[in-house]
């Protein structure tokens, strides 16, 4: 069985093929070294609030197997919980809590006061919070290596090489450092993230997904500005920046800059870095709505927007008002990075068959790729051996886009779960 890919998708259908099938025979395919691409750019979140009970149940599943792996493990890839707080300045949030869809534990703090009271680092604006209380973060290149150890444990191979082409019978072309290599496989699982439309079409097959460049920043707190214990906070709201009216004028009077004064959406959102004791704390902002195509150097100038530190820092103090010390005086140590949110138009995965014939994709895993990787791998292995398929196996695959009232149904709605 070949994986093209070994992104945290790729590498958790090899664990669980490994695990639902002794001695079988495993490939991981990729030209980069194991979790270096897209899956190191990773917010490294998970939380079991969706606007959608499939969605949830789906990633109820994989922390389910999360917190197995923590108990297992000792907690090797340092897996928290401390919840996702939802902050908003409306009053009004009863859409707010219907959206909570399936078997979500979450508490409503409503009132201005309550909200202080609980996380004094909020906003004196902001009048209700959503508390989802099953949400934390992990280390998910501890739990690659994990998996990886255990996969190399079960005699799962690894080759670097990138696929060029995929001919009957499975046959694979890989181009290698030592020349081009042929690697015949029974099973093709596509794990290739950014890339898994350009490996379909190599098996004559299109693939409804886009890819999306978000950024993050993390930075060294060296003022104190976020609590240590401040769980994983989302600012909901839409919103103006604060910038000054000669910064405006500015923005005004350059064409590629002119959006920066408009509203922004909502999603701004911050959590420290490093338990108790660290200094570092992630601050991201999921506005770009720009489709591109996935290059090879993610740190590229045409790729990065220079802008991004000083936006985020402006969001994210909008609702953490310590935060705009950062604004006016920049932090010395920070790193910019940034990567692609591989999605379908209703932001839900491709996990099954790809045709009749033995080829499998496990993908368009969007901005949830670390929470959701062990359900995904662990329900690809389950269609590939044969085994039992969870009741939202069907609308998790390619089989869900020939049916039109639920695709309708997922397109029109206003929140698809994206933060």
């Amino acid at each position: 069985m070949a994986i093209v890919g070994s992104g945290i998708a790729g590498i958790a259908t090899a664990y669980y093929l490994c695990q639902a099938r002794k001695n079988a025979s495993v490939l991981l395919i990729d030209c980069r070294q194991p979790m270096s691409y897209t899956s190191a750019q990773s917010g490294d979140n998970y939380r079991n609030w969706w606007p959608h009970p499939t969605m949830t149940a789906f990633v109820n599943d994989s922390i389910d197997e999360l917190d197995r792996l923590a108990r297992d493990t000792s907690n090797v890839f340092n897996m928290t919980h401390g919840g996702y707080v939802l902050a908003t300045r409306r009053t009004d949030v009863d859409d707010l809590i219907t959206a909570i869809q399936g078997e979500v534990d979450a508490e409503l703090l409503s009132g201005q006061r309550e909200v202080r009271k609980k996380f004094p680092a909020l906003s004196a604006a902001i009048n209700n919070v959503i508390h989802i209380r099953r949400g934390g973060d992990i280390s998910g290149q501890q739990l690659g290596q994990y998996m990886l150890e255990q996969l190399r444990s079960a005699g799962g191979r690894r080759l670097q090489g990138e696929v060029t082409g995929i001919g009957p019978g499975y046959c694979l072309e890989v181009n290698t450092a030592e020349g081009v290599r042929v690697v015949n496989a029974d099973v093709v699982v596509n794990a290739a993230g950014p890339f898994a439309a350009r490996v379909a079409r190599m098996l004559g097959i299109e693939l409804p997904v886009k890819n999306i460049y978000q950024q993050k920043i993390a930075f060294e707190d060296h003022l104190g500005a976020i609590p240590r214990d401040l769980p994983f906070c989302v600012d909901l709201d839409p919103k103006h920046l604060n910038w000054s009216e000669e910064e405006l004028d500015l923005l005004a009077e350059d064409r590629d800059l002119a959006w920066l004064a408009e509203k922004m959406p909502g999603g701004t959102h911050c959590r420290p870095e490093g338990g108790p004791q660290g200094t570092w704390v992630k601050l991201g902002w999921a506005y770009n709505k720009r489709v591109s195509e996935p290059r090879d150097d993610m740190a590229n100038e045409a790729v990065i927007d220079a802008q991004f530190p000083e936006i985020v820092f402006r969001g994210a103090a909008a609702f953490i008002p310590a935060l705009q010390a950062y604004v006016d005086a920049p932090p010395a140590r920070f790193s910019h990075y940034g990567g692609y949110y591989t999605m379908t138009e209703e932001n839900w995965p491709l996990i099954g068959p790809l045709d009749n014939t033995g080829a499998f994709i496990v993908g368009a895993l969007s901005g949830f790729g670390s929470m959701a990787a062990c359900a995904a791998g662990k329900l690809c292995a389950a269609h590939i051996c044969g085994g039992v398929l969870p009741d939202y196996a069907t609308d998790l695959s390619m089989a869900r886009l020939d049916n039109v009232e639920l695709m309708a149904e997922l397109v029109a709605a206003p929140n698809k779960g994206l933060l």
